[in-house]
């Protein structure tokens, strides 16, 4: 037997409760059971766990978008017991049972090994967040973006994704401005590695086809009015990387600055992400973060606290990353 955060729905009755499960409840899926050590808690598991938005596809369903643990068995060559694994995306939590469970039976083609220089707690401190940051970076730099092509911004620079963005392009010597609803977290946002602090409420509002020319690229995690603003005032030939819609899903802005300005707005997706491209970010993230980077980045909590800090998350009350420790109530 083991815990898991269970989701259910009887008609309208939408329920989330820590449950008792066993192995012959796992849906028939995957050819890997892992012993989960750590998940977290990302904006999209807020919102499955809370019902929010229609985040959960089938049901019943255990939510958590990413896990790291131990392989207990395996029909798949590639793995076998013993071995340390974690997985980001490929629908967990959505389409198919994820990590916040003691247990996990996923597709072995789905599942990384813990880089070496790496712990299992370290790669969900990074999770799906810090993944989704070195994404972003790594399409400024492929679409040219470099340190000295000028100030790069981050938005949600409170988030999970906000804050590692910060971090790695700070380590990689870029000029990060970032962007907060929270004026007491400047502190935080300097140490993590902002050159400057802006209001949220200078780019959440709607605004003008074009801006003053500000930012050479751009990592937004928000969308709506602040991904159309930071569009808007992004220089000549500047990128945008768009991976997030805490603000909204719309994007209410014009074509002027693609077609008046050249600039470039770049897709990230981390759940279907190809397996190559996985490898390649893990690789940079592992020789980027330190352990005072993710001490800084990361909190941890039990499975009795999951449903609550959930909600909380959806409020904007949560700062960093929400490690969850499976085996800890």
């Amino acid at each position: 037997m083991f815990q898991a955060i269970y989701i259910d729905k009887q008609g309208d009755d939408y329920q989330c409760s820590l449950k008792t499960l066993q192995d012959q409840d796992f849906p028939e899926h995957g050819d890997v059971t892992v012993r989960v050590e750590y998940s977290t808690l990302n904006f999209k598991d807020g919102l499955a766990i809370t019902g929010s938005s229609p985040v959960v596809r089938t049901f019943p369903l255990v939510p958590g978008i990413d896990f790291s643990g131990v392989v207990e068995s395996s029909r798949n060559p590639d793995f076998s017991a013993g071995q340390r694994v974690f997985i980001n995306g490929w629908g967990l939590g959505e389409k198919y049972w994820g990590g916040l469970a003691q247990k996990a039976k996923v597709p072995g083609e789905w599942l990384l090994s813990v880089p070496q220089t790496l712990s299992t707690y370290d790669v969900m401190a990074i999770g799906t967040a810090g993944y989704t940051a070195m994404l972003a970076v790594m399409a400024l730099e492929k679409h040219g973006v470099l340190p000295e092509s000028g100030p790069v911004l981050v938005t949600g620079a409170n988030g999970g994704v906000g804050g590692f963005a910060i971090a790695f392009l700070a380590k990689l010597g870029y000029q990060v401005v970032a962007s907060t609803g929270r004026p007491e977290e400047t502190e935080r946002l300097h140490k993590l590695g902002a050159s400057e602090i802006i209001d949220r409420q200078s780019l959440s509002q709607p605004g003008k086809p074009l801006a003053k020319e500000r930012w050479a690229g751009a990592i937004d995690s928000v969308g709506s009015h602040t991904l159309a603003n930071v569009c808007a005032s992004t220089v000549y030939g500047g990128v945008v990387a768009a991976c997030g819609l805490a603000q909204g899903m719309d994007f209410p802005a014009t074509v002027a600055p693609f077609i008046l300005r050249g600039v470039t707005l770049a897709g990230i997706d981390s759940v279907m992400c190809p397996m190559e491209t996985r490898r390649l970010a893990w690789e940079k993230i592992a020789g980027l973060i330190d352990s005072d980077l993710i001490a800084q980045a990361s909190t941890t909590i039990g499975m009795s606290d999951v449903i609550e800090t959930a909600q909380s998350l959806l409020e904007g009350k949560v700062k960093g990353r929400v490690v969850v420790d499976v085996n800890q109530e």
